[in-house]
């Protein structure tokens, strides 16, 4: 089965966004400070069953940051595939060109607790999920243009009908 492109870049905006809270959250409780500024490794292993909640939070991130890594990669790979559109295809390689990016500024926010490196990994997560944004919406509007319906849905009334 096909999955509509549509959807895909649905999910992994949605499954970014879940990423970005959750990358909230580990921030708050200091997770990344268990790791001792160890890069990989955390609590002193690569595993998601460590000694502490906050070393399960960071390597949960991690898990997550892994996954979601891989549906942007993909979405990517299916928008240049699949679809005609420049701008779909250019907004999905932003997000994946910025994704080595991230991984530099999460491992310095491990490395280097502080507020810089907070708000540098935070805004290319930003600038990741803004662009799947924008590729879900030309995604979903290209699809309604090409079904005869308008970007508002079948039954919508607009002044000029």
């Amino acid at each position: 089965m096909r999955v509509p492109l549509r959807h895909y870049l649905a999910t992994t905006t949605a499954g970014t966004f879940f990423l970005i809270l959750l990358g909230v959250y580990t921030g708050k409780i200091g997770a990344g400070l268990s790791c001792e500024a160890r890069w990989p490794l955390c609590d002193g292993w690569m595993g998601l069953f460590p000694a502490n909640w906050p070393s399960f939070v960071e390597w949960f991130h991690r898990l997550v940051a892994f996954v979601v890594g891989f549906l942007i990669l993909g979405a990517a790979i299916m928008a240049w595939r699949r679809n005609r559109s420049k701008s779909l295809r250019y907004t999905t390689l932003l997000a994946v060109l910025l994704l080595p990016v991230q991984i530099f500024f999460g491992a310095n926010t491990v490395l280097n607790f502080g507020v810089t490196a907070s708000m540098m990994h935070q805004f290319a997560a930003q600038a990741i999920f803004g662009s799947l944004v924008i590729a879900t919406t030309i995604a979903y509007v290209k699809h309604g243009a090409s079904s005869g319906q308008s970007p508002s849905g079948p039954n919508v009334q607009h002044a000029d009908d």
